[in-house]
This record gives C-alpha cells, sequence and structure tokens, in this order.
C-alpha cells in the first residue's frame, strides 16, 4: 500500500471518528432531555426518528452534492451545517421544532458520513481490505462510545455538550484537507440503483438494517432505559458506553472469524448471540452479570455489520461497490427509523424492559429468515 493511500485513509477515518463522537452525543443527550422534561417514549421515539428520516432523504442529493462542489466541500459544508444544527437545539424552547431540526441532522450527518465512508472502501481495496474495514468500524464504535462518557462529566443542564459536539464537528474536517484523489467512482449513478441492489445482495441488506434497529434503539433509549429501572443519569449513560465497547474491542476477533469460517454462519452467530443476550439483560439488571451483557450485545450486534462489510467487499466492485454502500446508507438509515419507533412503542407500552425484549425478537425473526433462505439456496 503506497504511502499517499495510507494518509487518504488516515484522513478519512479520522474525520468520520470525530464524527462518531458527536453523533455518539446527540443521540443519548437529545433522549435524555426529553426524558428529563417528562416526555413519554413513544414520543422520544418519533423525534428520534426524524434524523434517520433525513439519512435517507440524503442519499437522493449526496451525488449532486458530490458532482456540483467536489467531494471535499461537499464533507467540509456538511460537517459545518451538521454543527450549526447542533447549536441551535438549546436555544428552541419549543419542543416541536426538534422535530424538523433532527431531520437536518440526519440530513447533514448522512452526506458527511457516507462520502467518508466511501473513500474509506475505495482506499482499503487490496488483500489488507477486511482488517481495514475491521479496524474503521472498531475505530467508529469506540468514537460513539465517547459521547455518554462526556455526558456523564457534563450532565445535561446546560448549553456546554452542544458548543462540544460542534466543536469537535469543526475540528472534523481538519483531515479532509490532507485527502487526495477525492473522486468517489459511481457518483454520476442513479441513487435509485440503490433498489436494483437488493437483488444481488438481500441478506446483506437485511443485516445491515438490523443492526441500525439495535444501534438507534440503544444509542437513544439505553440511557432512557437506565434512568426508567432506577440508575442515575450519569450510570445510565454508562450502560450505553458499556454497549459500545462491545462494539469495539471484538470486531478483530469476529472479523478473524470471518476470514476463516463461512462468513454468512458467523454472521447467524453473531445473530444468535445477540438475540440471547438482549433476552437476559432485564434479568440481570441488578447483578454484575448487566453490564458484560450490554457488552457482548454490542460486540455481537455490531459484528453482523462487520462481516456484511467484509462480504460486500470481497463480491462486488467498482460502480457496484460504490452503489453497496449507498444502499448500505439507506438500509441504515431505515432501519434506525424503525429502530427508534419500536424502541419508543415497546417502552411505552410494556414498560423499560420492552425495550431488550423487543430487540432479542426481532434479531429472532431476522435469524429465522437468514436461515431459511440459506437452506433453499443449499438444495
Amino acid at each position: 500500500m503506497d504511502r499517499q493511500r495510507i494518509i487518504n485513509l488516515f484522513a478519512a477515518i479520522s474525520t468520520i471518528t470525530v464524527f462518531g463522537f458527536a453523533l455518539g452525543l446527540m443521540f443519548p443527550l437529545l433522549a435524555l432531555i426529553m426524558e428529563e422534561r417528562g416526555i413519554d417514549p413513544d414520543i422520544i421515539g418519533y423525534n428520534t426518528a426524524m434524523q434517520p428520516l433525513g439519512i435517507m432523504l440524503s442519499v437522493f442529493t449526496t451525488p449532486i452534492l458530490v458532482r456540483k462542489f467536489g467531494a471535499k466541500r461537499a464533507t467540509i459544508g456538511a460537517a459545518f451545517a451538521t454543527g450549526t444544527v447542533i447549536l441551535i437545539y438549546p436555544f428552541l424552547s419549543v419542543f416541536w421544532w426538534w422535530f424538523a431540526l433532527r431531520i437536518l441532522h440526519g440530513f447533514f450527518v448522512s452526506t458527511l458520513f457516507a462520502i467518508s465512508e466511501a473513500w474509506i472502501v475505495k482506499f482499503a481495496a487490496g488483500p489488507y481490505r477486511s482488517r481495514i474495514l475491521a479496524l474503521y468500524t472498531s475505530v467508529l464504535a469506540a468514537s460513539f462510545g465517547g459521547g455518554p462518557v462526556l455526558i456523564s462529566f457534563t450532565g445535561i443542564d446546560t448549553i456546554l455538550p452542544f458548543v462540544i459536539g460542534a466543536l469537535v464537528l469543526a475540528i472534523a474536517t481538519i483531515p479532509i484537507f490532507f485527502v487526495k484523489d477525492e473522486n468517489i467512482e459511481g457518483e454520476d449513478e442513479d441513487p435509485l440503483s440503490v433498489i436494483g441492489f437488493i437483488r444481488k445482495a438481500p441478506i446483506l441488506l437485511i443485516a445491515v438494517g438490523m443492526f441500525a434497529v439495535i444501534d438507534a434503539a440503544n444509542l437513544s433509549f439505553l440511557p432512557v432505559y437506565g434512568v426508567k429501572k432506577g440508575l442515575d443519569q450519569a450510570t445510565a449513560s454508562l450502560a450505553l458506553t458499556a454497549f459500545i465497547v462491545g462494539n469495539t474491542v471484538l470486531q478483530f476477533p469476529i472479523g478473524w472469524l470471518a476470514d476463516h469460517f463461512r462468513k454468512r454462519w458467523v454472521m447467524a452467530g453473531c445473530g444468535v448471540v445477540t438475540a440471547c443476550a438482549s433476552a437476559l439483560i432485564p434479568l440481570s439488571f441488578e447483578t454484575w452479570a448487566f453490564w458484560p451483557l450490554l457488552t457482548i450485545t454490542g460486540a455481537a450486534s455490531a459484528g453482523i455489520y462487520t462481516v456484511s462489510l467484509a462480504e460486500l467487499g470481497e463480491r462486488f466492485s467498482g460502480h457496484e461497490l460504490v452503489t453497496g454502500t449507498a444502499s448500505f446508507s439507506t438500509t441504515w438509515g431505515l432501519g434506525a427509523l424503525l429502530g427508534s419507533l419500536i424502541a419508543g412503542w415497546s417502552m411505552h407500552s410494556f414498560g423499560p424492559d420492552g425495550l431488550p425484549y423487543s430487540m432479542a425478537l426481532i434479531f429472532a425473526l431476522f435469524l429465522v429468515v437468514m436461515v431459511t433462505r440459506e437452506v433453499r439456496k443449499s438444495r
């Protein structure tokens, strides 16, 4: 791998890492503020779902922005636009304005994310692809974990966490200036090609969607779950950090398994562990096992995404690979939208334990679909 490609990869991963910190901060921060104001969990879910809706809308405009302004300018503009939205939140006391802000937030964030991830996939081509992608998912997950940790120090009663989030996004633009060969193959494709990609890789897209469901649900509602179960806000935020630690530390072992065994069965194994660990969380809440179960759930669910990325890079290249990353982004947005709605509804209808139990049920259904399809293919 040549020196410039390493620099490009480092710059792209650094940018998306800093962005991940800001996103990991805002999901629980906004949910905790709304919970403190006495807003019902289902309404919190509807509000959180606006951000994935913005993500889904951006898939149609990101290629246009890249063609018109270039990838660097589009990414920098999206970062500063996101920072501006973050600074507006605390100054709007009328809660319903947050619905519009969340759509804009998701729209700009997705633009930044889509371009950076396309760079990573492009520059990671070659024999090191799987290891680089495992590093990418680990670092991204670690950055998400920093947001809840910050909340445990700043609290939610001042403007400080919002200011820090905006400053972090400004810092995220610095590595972008070191990227060379910024053009992204396939940026002229019709965004509707995302739909056509479903025929070639349905299980990959379903897997990404399942990861997005549990990721968005826990990012938004795990701190709320902890508070409703009796934890203080700082400890409830650390519960989310425990989940994200699993996203981070076990991706290399899961990647190793995917390199040595059939990827689909590694993915299925991650689904089994996610379903079982989620179902055990309510039963272990008042025991020491609660914390490692959160970490195991985070590891197994993120492992599904890691293996999906590895299979995507193995099976597709060129324009198809770029279409695949766009499909992943759109599917993540849809999954996150559903995850936020399901989490809010389940907690409102069944109490706080509705969150982990609904996640366990969803992953059990995913396993049924996946195994059924694999059995049919083998016949």
